[in-house]
């Protein structure tokens, strides 16, 4: 018998990059992601269900990357990218080899026969689809996965309820176009959350609407989500994320220690009824540390050195007080047998946790664990072995039931309710990578575009305005709008949900964290203003009563560069019950 529980949730989220930029910022950041990450975890699950591993994952996939992958320009682009891979490992090859570097063309052999296994997976195993193969491992009964806010919004610092309402209901509409059922969980963009009746020191005159996060999830049907662990238990937040990417480290967030309450037990919120769980901090500093983390090991492959020419990587961390010029090369098999010294190492170590918990407390405890899952394959290479190795030690161990989040609170409830603190899982455990004096006028545009989302979304469309006629289509053959008959929305509606796109896109976590970690501020600030200027601009043509060919023009170049929630309803956007804004 099992004395406690573990859940594994990998999170997995890209900003929408489609058709903005390629390298070093855009659609390479996605389909990295999916060579070095998404299709190598899909072939280890698969590979452990097919050799009868009971391994269980909670899988965390955002609406914006769902949209993304599933994307026919993204996916034949991502073949491209597979082939200049390869190709750049074969010029690498012949390269070493002209120059007698024997070990160094080994690697690039290595590199290349990872390239291929990953193309044949994806052709061959997936048949190019990649969200169809996470949805049967989950209709399998071997995964979880979970929703996500629809562009990875940092819901804490949304003024309205109705933008908080919008990104859940997106999110969870999403899920369901892809999955074909309704989540039972989801994933708080960075673990972000703020309770009832809150109202933060933030930009001056903002106001928060009362029902809190967790009042949209209810309303969503969601049943569970995940914090960090100060979140629930007070204290000083471990705060990994972002570690090492700031110059300025802001200041922890101290929550006053919560007597009784642990992360080994799942709780309820008062009012809503959501469950919640806690992030382990034990098993998230073995990982997430930068000083004893299993990645630092001088052993795994160094991320941060590349090629001049190819791009690809070949030396080793080999020690985290050495600058780049002084790595070592890389040995493959060094640090795969590291890597399975320190997958033991976990397995030992969850027994451990758990097993104390049980002997102290008579209870059946759970240890949450979750990363962001690019960690795994991306940027620590060695990661997915790790994760092979993991997973099929605690599958087989006898004290521990590892299991999904859903599957866990549905054999143990809530042990009782809690009152959860203002948090997020960044550094400081608080908002400051996403709210600084460096995008303090992000939040002022986002607050701004809200509340005109809000309006417009309340309006009452004009009654001719679903047979609006058009001055005539690009290219001046004559004609006009098609008709609601033939499954089109009108020009006006069309105006309207590319709006709505733009003002979720707008609201992106993404851009005020790359401004913060200044690992590419500019990009992130222009595509900031770029959805900006795209949503005022349609807003201007919705109160005109007929649409011109260059408006119409307009909006179907942005519709072919945003094209994300082909079926996104403006409605959600609509003031909710309880909105307040003093703004």
């Amino acid at each position: 018998m099992s004395t406690g529980s573990f859940v594994f949730v990998l999170h997995s989220h890209l900003p929408y990059c489609r058709k903005a930029g390629i390298w070093p910022f855009g659609e390479e950041w996605v389909f990295e992601a999916m060579a070095e990450t998404y299709i190598p975890i899909l072939d280890i699950i698969s590979d452990l269900v097919a050799r009868g591993v009971p391994a269980k994952l909670t899988v965390g996939l955002t609406p914006v990357l769902l949209d993304q992958l599933s994307d026919p320009y993204m996916l034949f682009r991502f073949d491209e990218y597979l082939e200049t891979k390869i190709a750049a490992a074969e010029g690498d090859i012949a390269r070493f080899q002209a120059e007698s570097e024997g070990r160094l063309s080994d690697l690039a052999r290595f590199h290349r026969d990872r390239y291929e296994r990953v193309r044949a997976s994806f052709h061959d195993g997936y048949r190019r689809d990649i969200v169809s193969a996470f949805r049967s491992l989950q209709d399998e009964g071997h995964i979880e996965i979970v929703a996500g806010a629809a562009t990875h919004a940092y819901l804490p610092l949304l003024a309205r309820e109705s933008s908080v309402y919008a990104q859940v209901k997106v999110g969870c509409d999403t899920y369901e176009r892809c999955f074909g059922r309704r989540p039972l969980g989801i994933w708080l963009p960075e673990c972000g959350y703020r309770p009832r009746d809150f109202s933060p020191a933030g930009p001056p005159g903002s106001a928060f609407a009362s029902a809190g996060i967790d009042g949209a999830l209810a309303a969503m049907g969601i049943r569970h989500f995940f914090v960090d662990a100060h979140a629930i238990q007070g204290g000083a937040p471990v705060g990994m994320y972002g570690a090492g990417l700031l110059r300025r480290q802001p200041e922890p967030r101290f929550i006053p220690a919560r007597s009784g309450y642990t992360t080994y037990l799942p709780y309820s919120l008062p009012g809503s009824g959501v469950a919640v769980l806690g992030r382990n901090e034990r098993t998230a500093l073995q990982v997430w540390s930068s000083e004893w983390g299993y990645p630092g090991d001088g052993n795994y492959r160094e991320f941060h050195k590349r090629d001049s020419i190819s791009g690809l990587r070949y030396w080793k961390v080999t020690s985290r007080l050495v600058d780049l010029g002084s790595k070592e090369v890389y040995q493959p098999d060094a640090a795969l047998a590291r890597a399975k010294e320190h997958a033991s190492h976990f397995v030992h170590l969850v027994e451990r946790l758990l097993g104390d918990f049980y002997r102290d407390t008579g209870k059946h405890g759970v240890i949450v664990a979750p990363f962001d899952v690019e960690l795994f394959g991306h940027w620590w290479m060695e990661g997915l072995d790790w994760l092979r190795w993991a997973l099929e030690g605690l599958a087989r161990s006898e004290g521990v039931d590892l299991t999904t989040a859903a599957r866990y609170l549905e054999h143990h409830p809530p042990a009782g309710q809690v009152d959860l603190a203002e948090s997020s899982w960044g550094m400081g455990g608080g908002h400051y990578i996403w709210d600084n004096e460096a995008t303090g006028w992000m939040w002022n545009e986002i607050h701004d575009t809200e509340r005109e989302m809000e309006t417009i979304a309340a309006t009452p469309r004009p009654a001719g305005d679903a047979r609006r006629r058009l001055e005539g289509p690009p290219g001046g053959d004559g004609g006009g709008a098609r008709p609601d008959r033939d499954g089109w929305p009108s020009s006006g509606e069309r105006v309207l949900r590319q709006a709505a796109r733009e003002a979720l896109l707008l609201q992106s976590s993404d851009w005020p964290f790359l401004v913060t970690t200044e690992q590419a501020a500019d990009y992130a600030s222009r595509r900031f203003l770029e959805h900006r200027h795209r949503f005022a601009r349609l807003l201007e043509t919705l109160g005109r009563e007929v649409a011109s060919p260059e408006t119409l023009g307009y909006l179907e170049e942005i519709e072919a560069i945003d094209a994300v929630f082909p079926d996104i309803d403006p409605a959600a956007f609509a003031c909710k019950q309880g909105s307040a804004s003093r703004r």
